[in-house]
């Protein structure tokens, strides 16, 4: 099973909490990269350890959550070697996974609903990375 890791600023705190404890029911165990509180702090600082974890290969991929999740995938694809989609519905899930090989999913705390979240980390874990085609393009990004 993969490692995965789940991280939020204070606009994603909430949600952050209610989809560990909802994975963790089903035997899934995100791994917890904070924020710990609702207190604010910089998105930045989230999406750096996550994408420093995932390179590293202590964890295979992860969920990172802000307010909208725009700021949080931004710092995320900062890094070479991630790709951070942000999903908002299950067709994007779908894709993010079999044509892009996302190894980072981000949702918007203030602009998204749990069930509708949950819906699409099942179909992203669900889907498979078809290659092919898809991996010449990725290729291209980290040059």
């Amino acid at each position: 099973m993969d490692k995965i890791a789940i991280g939020a600023d204070h606009g994603g705190f909430e949600l952050k909490e209610k989809l560990i404890n909802h994975y963790k029911a089903q035997g899934i165990v995100l791994v917890d990269e904070g924020t710990y509180s609702e207190e604010s702090c910089d998105y930045p600082d989230i999406a750096d350890k996550m994408a420093a974890d995932i390179l590293s290969g202590n964890v295979d991929w992860g969920i990172l959550i802000c307010g909208t999740g725009i700021g949080i995938s931004i710092a995320a694809n900062r890094h070479k070697g991630i790709r951070a989609a942000l999903l908002y519905d299950e067709f994007s899930a779908e894709m993010a996974h079999a044509h892009n090989n996302a190894n980072v999913i981000v949702f918007g705390g203030r602009t998204m609903k749990f069930e509708d979240v949950v819906r699409r980390i099942d179909v992203f874990m669900k889907t498979k990375y078809e290659g092919g085609r898809h991996q010449r393009r990725l290729d291209k990004l980290d040059r």
